[in-house]
């Protein structure tokens, strides 16, 4: 079928797509909708993000719904407040010439009241999320006893996000008889379960593999120390001046952390996540979509909502702990026909992920380079060049050509060209002038050629210029000295080198960093969790050597497992708690951090686009 017309939709609907420019339906769309208007069907459809699904499942809802009526009979429920608001603008976009028609929003972080008040009015259909959908039950503001309809909108995510309880509950409230939809970009065990126990005889349909990424999207991955991870990230964006791009991080303190560095390094970005209020998330997001923001740093889940068709790039900053999860990150690039490159930064001890992430997407990850400081002062150069040659002129500068040509009269083209171009050339020529190079080769081993502990690195100024920790995990718990020691490099997003001196007893280890990072390991592991049990690390009186500390203390400080606790950065608030940044001016007058840092070498400021 190549156009709407021929999936059997309604003259309202047609006039609708027309307006909003749709063509040609997708594969998802030409798929699902034939199915859905033609019987009364529960359905499964797996499809990457960015295909179309919301026009998928729409249309046919539209089709299918009496505007009539002022009875609610379709329930869309979706993860994050940005989606249930996009789906629920488009849905009304879809419906503008369906007289009658009230789609409402529900979402936390707005009046509770309200929304109870806009679906009282007669909502034929309902976008929710599923912990504000629960509530509004619960306090039986909405009654979904009569839908007909019940859409399941990026699944998989919804259950990474732990709504598996809320959907079951909310769904408990609904007629057996209805139909249901879902849709999702993965097919995970848990989505399994669900169309099971809430589907019967479902149709399936699958745009591409399941798990597959889009062809549409190129994946390259870079390697570096972890220690220059931020570094890696400024060249890459330095490298490519017109990205638009979504920058993943595990983390909201990371997200926030990484947010506010670029910015103070003259960048372009915001962040968004899970501490930023309503209002603050759609500010956010409106400056992203009109592109007064270039670089966008988002956790997986805020990133739900964003759906922008015109990103260049996303940038894995961090790679997520779900490798499916991989498969929405780079959904976010890509979309309605257009390409799109999803970049990975990883240390060495996180290639392996990289090739498990390939076996889901189907597809291979080319390795590449980071750029070094001559390539970049090119980029940049001819960018400037290109912006320039493509301005148009703006005649009002004539009234001062006069005083323009007096300045330059005994400056000849080529030295006036120089000058020109020298204002922008300057800053990078002098900023990355014998810059260091921040590849490392996949090949390389540790210092400590393999041997059975991590005890023999000749570390910076000798054993008083190291701390050493004790750690209440070891042998029993499946560590042995290399495991340790690519666990803590991991978690706290260290060099190769930065933990050394590893030494794993049967049920406690030891360890050792440089003193300046004493502060961010013992910060790092302050009620920390890991795999259910508390992790205690603490100083050891032993310091510096490889030598056995006092065994009498076999867990450490043992916690009661039981304890309630956050995990990892949860603890923090969104701008990462205590700040040591040190802030000045502008360009190279400001202070450098220390080389040591993640975060380290302070950068010129980039004009603001």
């Amino acid at each position: 079928m190549s156009t709407f017309k021929d999936l059997g939709l309604n003259n309202d609907l047609l006039q609708a797509i027309t307006d909003l420019g749709f063509e040609k339906p997708s594969e998802v769309q030409a798929k699902a909708i034939p199915i859905l208007l033609e019987s009364e069907t529960d359905l499964v459809a797996l499809a990457q993000t960015g295909t179309g699904k919301t026009a998928a499942f729409g249309f046919p809802l539209l089709e299918k719904i009496d505007v009539a009526s002022r009875t609610t009979q379709g329930l869309i429920l979706s993860p994050t407040r940005e989606l249930c608001l996009q789906i629920a603008n488009e849905m009304k976009l879809y419906g503008k010439y369906c007289k009658g028609l009230n789609v409402v929003a529900v979402y936390g972080g707005s009046s509770i009241q309200e929304q109870a008040r806009e679906i009282k009015r007669g909502a034929q259909v309902i976008v929710a999320t599923p912990g504000r959908m629960k509530d509004m039950i619960k306090r039986r503001l909405v009654d979904i006893s009569k839908i007909q309809y019940s859409v399941l909108d990026e699944a998989d995510e919804m259950l990474n996000m732990g709504f598996k309880e809320d959907i079951t509950e909310i769904l408990s409230h609904t007629p057996e008889d209805k139909n249901t939809w879902l849709f999702s970009a993965t097919m995970p065990k848990e989505v399994a379960r669900i169309a099971k126990k809430f589907m019967a005889n479902p149709q399936e349909i699958t745009v591409g593999n399941k798990n597959e990424s889009t062809s549409n999207v190129t994946h390259e991955y870079y390697m570096v120390n972890a220690r220059d991870r931020y570094q890696a990230l400024k060249r890459l964006c330095d490298a490519n001046p017109d990205i638009f791009s979504v920058i993943f991080c595990r983390t909201k303190r990371d997200t926030q952390k990484v947010a506010e560095n670029l910015i103070e390094d003259g960048y372009s970005a915001g962040a968004i996540h899970g501490d930023l209020s309503q209002n603050q998330r759609d500010m956010v997001m409106k400056s992203f979509r009109n592109q007064q923001i270039q670089m966008l740093v988002a956790t997986d889940v805020a990133a739900r909502g964003i759906d922008v068709d015109d990103v260049t790039h996303v940038i894995n900053y961090q790679l997520p702990d779900e490798p499916e999860v991989y498969t929405h990150r780079s959904g976010r690039t890509g979309r309605a026909g257009k390409t799109g490159i999803s970049m990975v930064i990883v240390s060495r001890s996180e290639v392996r992920k990289i090739r498990g992430i390939e076996r889901i997407i189907n597809q291979k990850f080319i390795k590449k380079e980071i750029p070094d400081g001559a390539n970049i002062c090119q980029v940049q150069l001819m960018s400037l060049a290109n912006k320039i040659h493509n301005t148009e002129v703006n005649d009002e500068i004539d009234a001062h050509l006069t005083s323009i040509n007096t300045l330059f009269e005994d400056t000849d083209k080529d030295e006036l060209i120089k000058k020109f171009f020298s204002v922008e050339f300057t800053r990078f020529y002098n900023y990355y002038n014998k810059s260091k190079n921040l590849n490392v080769s996949e090949s390389s081993r540790d210092r400590d050629g393999g041997r059975d502990r991590d005890s023999g690195r000749d570390f910076k100024g000798g054993k008083n210029d190291s701390t050493r920790y004790f750690i209440n995990v070891g042998a029993k718990d499946g560590f042995d000295w290399m495991k340790l020691k690519d666990f803590l490099k991991e978690q706290m997003d260290l060099g190769r080198d930065d933990v050394f001196k590893v030494e794993t007893k049967d049920s406690f280890s030891f360890f050792n960093t440089e003193n300046e990072l004493k502060e961010k390991v013992l910060q790092h592991f302050t009620d920390f969790k890991h795999e259910g049990r508390f992790v205690n690390v603490e100083v050891s009186e032993n310091r510096g050597g490889g030598g056995r500390r006092n065994d009498r203390r076999s867990g450490g400080k043992r916690r009661d497992d039981n304890r309630g606790g956050r995990r990892g950065d949860d603890r923090r608030n969104a701008s990462g708690g205590r700040s040591d940044r040190r802030r000045g001016g502008d360009g190279d007058s400001r202070p450098r951090r220390s080389e040591n840092s993640e975060f380290g070498s302070s950068r010129p400021r980039r004009s603001r686009r």
